[in-house]
């Protein structure tokens, strides 16, 4: 061994791991978030259904990564919260639509992404969010800065989670509010651009760019954006054929999205800047091309919450492949202060919003491994509970649903993708009962609650685990009981004390007549096996 060129040797080696460490810091990232968008209208997730026209988005596919089993939240608040602060929805109290006052608001205390990259990184971050926000309510005034607030150098766009004309909107930039007339769409990636344009070349970006599109009103997106040339768009038309416009609106979107690209290319940022595109949630039912429609937008069935994602970039080691592994949106936080060389970011959480519940797929993204997690987690809830409110979690083969309810429901998804038949409805395999059990096992540690139970039979199953669906709850003077396979059966709701109030079957039970406070669903014959809460109001 020649030890005259070992310090040589050292010196070569240590500016090797400061160069690769100083361009990982360096490195761009954008995030595009799709509104509403699922798998069924895009041909590289499925050969089957009336697919949009994407090259742009196509394009991310050759240099990165293809998600096939990544998971949202049902709506869009729920999702953009996660995701922002690596948290599930029910730590953040976001649980639902931000609509009203009523709702809950994501904290600005939440430590976000943007402010992680912008304050505390060891490479400072210049930061921008263009387009829609919808994780607080733009009114009162003061809260049009909380983006900025959290992070955002630049915030450009729609506080609410829709936007009733594409061609003449509100727009808050940094607190202030005008009124726009260029497509929607469009003035997105206009805005992302404008402000590329004002950056240096010391520091690396992160830009979060959040289309209104394809989200709700339907219409016809300038002609220059799309292919769909035969469309008149009437309002009478629209409403016939809402699915050949929201193909319309996915296509001006792309479109915009390789615009976006072509700037990229153009000023020389395209090699040092990762790409990551995804949906929010699924389609609304009056467009989702699926079996049953009830299953689509606003519920944790998967069409609901299964979405596209790529990431694309200098960062993919081998790119052009495929992933099956399970991916949650809260993991798009770890992952992207990875990409950004930020290691070290867990220290500078306040102790007040830990835990964070993002695992980074930077593993998957350099290719040295397969998975980074055994299961993902979903969830709705809202102040007024609704029948669709749940808790859901699956591994590669089998899904627990968890209404809040009461109702339970275990899927298959090895024989039952579309999610069809309910596995308690007949016995189970040693195989299902035990991942029943592993998911029953993992939701309660998750929730720190006895949401479900364990079981070791499927006469429990039948017993203890198939519970009615009641809606609304609370409730005022009508309640909604339904019992799948259990039609004829009676039912009783009784009082705290155990009283009976009222007995019947499933249906419609008139409840006027009952004092506000907490009852209890159970039925007749086996009381001890279930009870559903059910809470009257004034």
């Amino acid at each position: 061994m020649d030890l005259n060129h070992q310090p040589m040797k050292k010196i070569l080696f240590l500016l090797f791991v400061f160069s690769f460490q100083f361009t990982q810091a360096q490195q761009n990232t954008i995030l595009i978030i799709a509104d509403d968008l699922g798998n069924d209208y895009l041909g590289y997730y499925t050969n089957v259904g009336d697919t949009a026209p994407t090259p742009s988005i196509r394009s991310l596919l050759s240099q990165g990564v293809q998600f096939n089993n990544a998971w949202a939240n049902p709506v869009c608040s729920p999702t953009r919260a996660a995701l922002f602060t690596g948290r599930y929805g029910f730590r953040t109290g976001v649980g639902e639509v931000i609509a009203s006052t009523s709702t809950p608001q994501l904290d600005t205390a939440e430590r976000g992404i943007a402010r992680l990259l912008r304050d505390f990184a060891p490479v400072k971050y210049e930061t921008a969010n263009v387009g829609k926000w919808h994780l607080h309510l733009p009114t009162p005034i003061p809260q049009r800065i909380f983006p900025n607030y959290m992070g955002y150098d630049l915030y450009s766009g729609n506080f609410n989670g829709a936007i009733g004309d594409y061609f003449n909107w509100p727009r808050i930039k940094n607190g202030v509010v005008d009124t726009v007339t260029n497509y929607a769409t469009t003035q997105t990636v206009d805005d992302a651009i404008i402000w590329l344009d004002t950056l240096s070349t010391s520091n690396p970006f992160f830009l979060w760019v959040a289309f209104n599109a394809p989200h709700s009103p339907f219409h016809l997106p300038p002609a220059n954006l799309h292919s769909y040339s035969n469309l008149p768009g009437t309002q009478a038309h629209i409403n016939a054929n809402p699915r050949e416009y929201f193909k319309a609106m996915v296509e001006a979107m792309d479109t915009e999205i390789g615009r976006l690209l072509q700037y990229l290319d153009a000023n020389n940022l395209r090699d040092s800047t990762n790409i990551i595109f995804m949906g929010d949630n699924g389609e609304e039912r009056s467009i989702a091309q699926i079996i049953d429609s009830t299953h689509a937008k606003g519920t944790v069935y998967e069409p609901g919450i299964r979405v596209p994602m790529i990431i694309s970039g200098p960062s993919v080691v081998n790119p052009g492949r495929q992933s099956d592994a399970l991916v949650s949106t809260p993991d798009l936080f770890a992952t992207i202060l990875d990409l950004s060389g930020f290691s070290n970011w867990i220290n500078f959480i306040p102790a007040a919003k830990l835990p964070i519940d993002s695992k980074s797929l930077y593993p998957i993204i350099r290719n040295d491994t397969t998975d980074v997690r055994d299961w993902i987690f979903a969830e709705q809830f809202r102040v007024n509970t609704v029948p669709t409110d749940a808790k859901a979690m699956k591994t590669k083969t089998h899904k627990l649903m968890k209404f809040d309810s009461g109702n339970t429901r275990f899927y298959d998804l090895t024989t039952d993708s579309l999610e069809q038949n309910n596995l308690f409805n007949q016995p189970l395999t040693s195989i299902q009962l035990q991942q029943y059990n592993y998911l029953c096992n993992e939701l309660n540690a998750l929730l720190n609650l006895s949401t479900c139970t364990t079981i070791t039979s499927t006469q429990e199953v039948k017993e203890e685990l198939s519970a009615p669906l009641v809606f609304p709850n609370p409730m005022s003077n009508m309640l909604t009981v339904r019992w799948d396979g259990n039609e004829m059966e009676s039912l009783v709701l009784v009082d705290a004390i155990g009283r009976v109030m009222i007995e019947g079957e499933p249906g419609d039970w008139d409840v006027s007549l009952l004092k506000p406070g907490v009852y209890f669903l159970q039925p007749t014959q086996l009381r001890s096996f279930f009870s559903v809460k059910v809470i009257k109001l004034d």
